[in-house]
């Protein structure tokens, strides 16, 4: 994981819901100017970047080198490398290693709303933030930030009658609202020009946003 990805966190958090620490180690890795991309903190497998385990996995691989990454140590392996598809897997597949197997965090009974709210989510928020911030014309900043702000006012107003956005506990949905809205008023309010309104200045998202943070593991 690269700390400063809210993709990468997003594996992070779930990882610590269903405590699944003493089953999943982690890696941290920096950007670095040096080389254009991630590099480990302490090298892995011999490798020093994480481009280089990518070839341990595939040689001569030539794509994007992502994060996260879920790494099979006995195969020497990517698992896979798409936060969204890591976090149902370590929702579900791993109940046998997880100190909270009983915590679903992907119901069947509310996957159709949990999946609504991904989608619009992943659009306007998670991806909302870095289509304002490196937009190339005005017009197509103000589609982005009239989206992003539509979409927030919305969650705003459904968390007014409900501490989660599909029920009375967490869910995966939330999960994956909770590491953008975490590093929207320090980073991409200002660097990335999302300045209509702040997280805080919400009369339900800054509770919502607290609330998830208190939870055991998440801090």
């Amino acid at each position: 994981v690269g700390m400063t990805c809210p993709w990468a966190h997003r594996t992070l958090v779930v990882r610590a819901l269903k405590g699944l620490e003493a089953a999943i180690s982690v890696s941290v890795v920096i950007t670095s100017v040096e080389t254009g991309g991630w590099v480990f903190e302490t090298p892995e497998l011999g490798c020093q970047t994480l481009a280089q385990l990518y070839q341990v996995a595939q040689p001569g691989y030539q794509g994007r080198c992502t994060v996260p990454v879920l790494w099979d140590k006995q195969t020497q392996t990517i698992v896979n490398n798409e936060s969204a598809e890591i976090i149902v897997l370590l929702n579900a597949q791993l109940n046998e290693f997880a100190r909270h197997p009983d915590l679903d965090l992907y119901p069947e009974a509310l996957r159709e709303e949990i999946d609504g709210w991904n989608e619009q989510i992943y659009h306007a928020v998670n991806n909302g933030v870095y289509r304002c911030g490196f937009a190339q014309t005005q017009v197509a900043y103000d589609r982005a930030v009239g989206e992003l702000f539509d979409t927030l006012d919305r969650i705003d107003a459904a968390l007014a009658t409900r501490d989660y956005l599909c029920a009375a506990e967490i869910t995966l949905a939330d999960v994956r609202l909770f590491t953008t809205l975490f590093r929207f008023d320090i980073a991409y309010y200002g660097l990335f020009k999302c300045n209509r309104r702040r997280i805080q200045d919400y009369p339900n998202l800054g509770r919502y946003l607290r609330q998830i943070y208190r939870l055991p593991g998440i801090a």
